[in-house]
């Protein structure tokens, strides 16, 4: 089932953990990303978070598929920062290969974060964020170029 960003937006927490299990990893993307973060999944407050969040704080990924990294970009500019590595593995939700988003290596601000990604739509992933081992919030990221 292909899913664009929108549709994501409208789904409960269920329904996004659903279409997490049944996605496969797909290609290590490469390219820059738009990010949306997925907050209260499936309620009236989902829109407004995810902008805020979007406008001052994150507003996606830049992957270098070939050096296996990506870089956010944070802050209402977008500044490149906070360095991940990229690879795939099993994901700690259900089992099932995905491409883990590493930074417990790479980074002393975000060292306890693990992201999980699997792709849903053309360009389109479905991320899980960990903190730890505890799952966070979801994200989404849409790829303006093909992957």
């Amino acid at each position: 089932m292909a899913v664009e960003i929108p549709q994501l937006m409208k789904m409960t927490q269920a329904q996004l953990d659903d279409l997490f299990k049944q996605s496969p990893a797909g290609p290590i993307p490469d390219g820059d990303a738009e990010g949306t973060a997925i907050i209260a999944p499936g309620t009236q407050l989902e829109e407004t978070a995810s902008k805020f969040i979007h406008f001052f704080a994150w507003q996606g990924k830049v992957f270098d598929a070939k050096a296996g990294e990506l870089r956010n970009k944070i802050l209402p500019v977008g500044v490149k920062a906070i360095v991940a590595k990229v690879y795939k593995d099993k994901s700690w939700y259900d089992g099932n290969e995905c491409i883990v988003l590493d930074y417990s290596h790479t980074s002393l601000l975000a060292h306890w974060i693990r992201d999980e990604i699997r792709q849903v739509g053309d360009g389109v992933y479905l991320g899980i964020v960990y903190w730890g081992k505890k799952k966070l919030i979801d994200f989404a990221l849409k790829f303006t170029k093909k992957v």
